[in-house]
């Protein structure tokens, strides 16, 4: 009953974590075809995702403004933005067209990432509920899920536009299942946001999520072209890369509740880190792809709980009058790791090889492990400790 009642619970919210992991997981299983099509070098494929990106952190940054202006459909009308670009994206044939339409997919993900994180963190406090690592457990198997099917239908030969026509249809439902019945978050004025948000933790904070989605981006948007290319798998063993790490960030989620009761989060997420970084440098260094699939779990595996934690931890530092500018502004910076991420993986893997690529993937997950999270803990312990967890 209990499990039951949290996906009752966050049933709205779940909607865009499952448009965000299925459009993502489409696109990225089917990029080397995109990629082709475009007739992109690694290069310029990684400078092409760095424009799109701009849209996103844009977009995340003001995504207290979209809830105001569209109060209970916010996140919905965010979905039906990613459905328009990723069917743009799918389509495109040339390298222009491909950047427009990731660019509106990632203004429009941006914008539902956001929300849905900050909904999900004011259910939780309302219904004293643990909410985000399920959240983000579901948002990994449906990227899983996706993943798995996109591969099927490249083997079975199906054409890149009814792939990419049938994402939009499913993105169509699950923006309807989306709607607020009520606006449930309400937006304080902006102008007296700023004195309120605890800047240094938000930074920390924003750190540890953009190491976290630099390994997910990593994995996510090159296991595949890596299987493919650098270990000779076929296009169906290129789409287990994002699979393999979706299913084991899934896993790793679902029982990420029941860590972070026994392991102060922090700690958890210094120890997952470094988790991930082994199974990312283990991924770039495989002779086999089976080797690198292993990597790519483990991997996920590990990174599948710092996000999540990060964002709680967020969550419960702040009053509630602040809860989603602070969780937009951490996510900005998180989502640097798309505005840089692909860039150094193109340049690193045209200069070396996607071999290097991953290593230094690796490498800068170990730094945030040592350097930034020991500066969290000690925030988050004077933060909990304080009068007043908004200071």
């Amino acid at each position: 009953m209990g499990f039951k009642h949290d996906l009752y619970l966050s049933r709205r919210p779940l909607a865009g974590f499952v448009a965000i992991g299925v459009s993502w997981s489409t696109y990225f299983a089917q990029m080397p075809v995109i990629k082709a099509q475009v007739g992109a070098s690694d290069g310029a494929y990684g400078g092409a995702v760095l424009l799109a990106s701009l849209g996103a952190i844009a977009a995340m940054w003001l995504a207290p403004m979209f809830q105001q202006m569209f109060g209970r459909i916010a996140v919905s009308v965010g979905i039906v933005i990613v459905a328009m670009g990723m069917l743009t994206s799918g389509t495109s044939a040339t390298l222009v067209l491909l950047v427009g339409g990731m660019a509106l997919a990632s203004m429009g993900s941006g914008v539902v990432d956001v929300l849905v994180n900050a909904r999900v963190s004011d259910i939780e406090a309302r219904h004293g509920r643990s909410l985000m690592n399920l959240n983000h457990a579901l948002y990994s198997f449906a990227y899983a899920g996706a993943a798995l099917a996109t591969g099927a239908l490249r083997e079975a030969r199906v054409g890149t536009v009814t792939v990419f026509l049938l994402l939009a249809g499913l993105l169509m439902i699950l923006a309807l299942a989306a709607r607020d019945r009520v606006a449930d978050v309400e937006e304080p004025a902006l102008s007296d946001m700023p004195g309120e948000i605890p800047h240094a933790v938000v930074l920390l904070v924003g750190l540890v999520v953009l190491t976290a989605f630099l390994a997910e981006a990593a994995a996510e948007g090159w296991s595949a072209l890596h299987l493919e290319r650098t270990l000779g798998g076929t296009a169906g063993e290129g789409a287990l890369g994002p699979a393999a790490l979706g299913l084991m960030m899934g896993i790793g989620r679902l029982f990420g509740h029941s860590l972070s009761r026994l392991v102060r989060d922090t700690r958890l997420m210094l120890l997952a880190t470094l988790l991930s970084a082994l199974g990312i440098g283990l991924a770039g260094v495989a002779p086999s792809v089976p080797v690198a699939l292993l990597g790519f779990a483990i991997g996920g595996l590990g990174i599948s709980v710092v996000a999540p934690l990060a964002l709680g931890l967020l969550g419960r530092l702040v009053t509630p009058d602040v809860r989603l500018a602070a969780i937009s502004r951490a996510s900005v910076l998180g989502y640097g790791a798309f505005f840089f991420g692909p860039p150094l993986m193109g340049l690193v893997a045209e200069g070396f090889g996607l071999r290097a690529a991953f290593v230094v993937v690796a490498a800068i997950l170990c730094l945030t492990a040592l350097a930034v999270m020991p500066a969290l803990a000690r925030r988050s312990m004077a933060g909990q400790a304080g009068p007043s967890p908004a200071r």
